[in-house]
């Protein structure tokens, strides 16, 4: 491993939940969740103060209205939160031609490789920077680790959420590893954690005491083999700029389990579609085309069948997909369906007896005979739709977005990210007035973060040194996730639909991100020194001795 942590892992602190509060001056501080608000919905992300409720990624949003009923639940604006995240990438980019992007908002970043830290003292003064530019850039927050490895990276990341930043010095992993828990370390989930538990192994330092021997008989040798060496700090994986796409696929889950053969046929064709659009994007071809059916009970049945070359015909894909399904019993009823490819290539060689059917199905035959056209109804048009948290526009208020919607009348906060928290309208569902419309940008150009709303960055970074593991003068509340946070005591959202012609107003946060806090994250200072910890949303910087 290197001899200076020079490896950045970034996370941005509850990313599209975030980027939310940032746009909504009404919603900082309160609990917000994103995700599918329908019955079989998942959280994609909550705001920290949500965490506080148990609330996490992943979890049935059923059981999250459960635990928080009055947060503000909202759909994904995926675009926007990708537009945010290219921002965020620029900068990385900056910093190093080696950036390893994992997701929207995480990244690893090798700085030796851009000449831009050689050093403790350079690191810190990268990672210190990029916070300070992506604050600037964006109005958001995230968690900077540096470490030796990718490993030791996103575990000191991890630890200095939120809003912080974790320096890991070389020579001094295995004696922080040590007192930590195993589900530390990647790879440990549940299971391997609850199977680790039974053989007597509840720390890193006691994982790395068993032996590779023991490791090895208890999870196998790959899986014990690559932990025994991260429980040994050992990890030479490089960073890696461009990462090998291995497939590409789409899945839709639906709220009502599908009965109807040809219902789910169509719907298999149009999953399709969906994957080669996305496989065209991609500029990438596949050979195995892949079926994935989940029924009733749960039970989830995967087809797949390889072709003769890679293609990215759609007719292709969706006779492919139509011969796999024959192959499903669906008559108990479908809850979720998806279609992927594989076997990626960057060239196609086209199937062409599908083509050529394809085509024909599309020719009508010419008898030499004129047909008469039949006359067509001009189709209804479709009723309008309003996702929560979606941007929209009215002619007389300006810009706003939607609160909620149902039984024909939507309800609209009409409000900017630089504004203060607007007022609540009901509208009808069809109002000629009101049109969907772009987000805004979250700091408006020429503004700085503090007028948009985002809180000052006024920490500087410590050092986690392994005799201050487990210690955290910010530790999370008992119960709540490793990164959440204490919301404000009675701190509440809102959701749904207001009654029409309903127009309160909500005092206006003193500063965006109202109850985030920001915390040094190397953890620690030694004994002598005073600690301190500052704390964004309206309350005063505190000191402690």
């Amino acid at each position: 491993m290197r001899s200076a942590p020079t490896i950045l892992h970034l996370d941005m602190d509850a990313f599209f939940a975030s980027v939310e509060q940032a746009s909504k001056p009404s919603l900082r501080g309160k609990a917000v969740i994103v995700g599918g608000l329908g019955p079989r919905g998942v959280v994609a992300t909550c705001s920290y103060e949500a965490r506080v409720f148990g609330v996490h990624s992943a979890m049935p949003m059923a059981q999250a209205r459960r635990l928080a009923p009055h947060a503000a639940y909202l759909v994904p604006r995926f675009a926007f939160y990708r537009s945010i995240s290219e921002q965020v990438m620029e900068l990385l980019r900056a910093l190093s031609p080696l950036v390893e992007p994992l997701s929207l908002d995480e990244a690893f970043v090798d700085l030796e490789a851009g000449g831009t830290a050689w050093d403790e003292r350079s690191a810190r003064l990268a990672g210190a920077k990029l916070r300070a530019d992506i604050r600037e850039v964006t109005g958001l927050t995230g968690s900077v680790g540096l470490a030796a490895s990718k490993m030791l990276a996103k575990i000191a990341s991890e630890h200095a959420k939120p809003d912080g930043l974790a320096v890991i010095e070389p020579g001094t992993e295995r004696e922080l590893l040590a007192p930590l828990p195993v589900r530390t370390l990647p790879g440990v989930g549940p299971a391997t954690g609850d199977h680790l538990r039974r053989a007597g192994i509840h720390t890193v330092g006691e994982l790395a005491e068993a032996g590779e021997d023991e490791l090895v008989r208890l999870l196998g040798k790959a899986h014990g083999q690559s932990l025994h060496a991260m429980a040994l700090a050992r990890d030479e994986r490089p960073v890696v700029a461009e990462r090998e796409t291995k497939s590409v696929s789409v899945e839709d889950t639906y709220d009502v389990d599908i009965h109807d053969r040809v219902r789910v046929a169509m719907e298999v064709r149009r999953l399709a579609d969906r994957c080669v659009r996305r496989l065209r994007a991609a500029g990438l071809s596949g050979r195995t085309i892949v079926l994935k059916v989940r029924r009733y009970d749960f039970s989830t049945l995967t087809r797949s069948e390889t072709l003769r070359g890679p293609t990215d015909d759609p007719a292709v894909v969706r006779e492919a997909a139509a011969r796999l399904l024959d192959s499903v019993e669906t008559t108990g009823g479908v809850r979720l369906l998806g279609v992927g490819v594989s076997g990626l290539a960057d060239f196609t060689q086209e199937d062409l007896f599908a083509q050529a059917a394809g085509e024909r199905e599309e020719e009508s035959p010419d008898t030499g005979e004129p047909t008469a056209e039949p006359a067509e109804e001009a189709p209804a048009p479709p009723e309008r739709s309003w996702a929560a948290g979606h941007d929209v526009h009215h002619a007389e208020y300006g810009h706003g977005w939607v609160q909620g919607s149902g039984l024909g009348r939507v309800t609209v906060r009409f409000e900017t990210p630089d504004s203060p928290p607007g007022r609540v309208r009901t509208f009808r569902i069809d109002d000629p007035a009101l049109e969907p419309a772009d987000p805004l940008p979250l700091v408006p150009r020429g503004a700085s973060p503090a007028s948009s709303g985002a809180s000052p960055a006024s920490s500087t970074a410590r050092t986690w040194r392994p005799d201050d593991a487990g210690t955290d003068d910010g530790a999370a509340p008992a119960g709540a996730a490793p990164d959440d946070k204490t919301a404000p005591a009675g701190t509440t959202s809102h959701g749904g639909a207001a009654p029409p012609g309903e127009t309160a107003a909500e005092p206006a946060s003193e500063v965006a991100g109202a109850g985030r806090r920001e915390r040094q994250a190397c953890l620690s200072l030694p004994a002598s020194l005073p600690k301190s910890r500052s704390r964004s949303g309206g309350g005063a910087a505190t000191s402690s001795p």
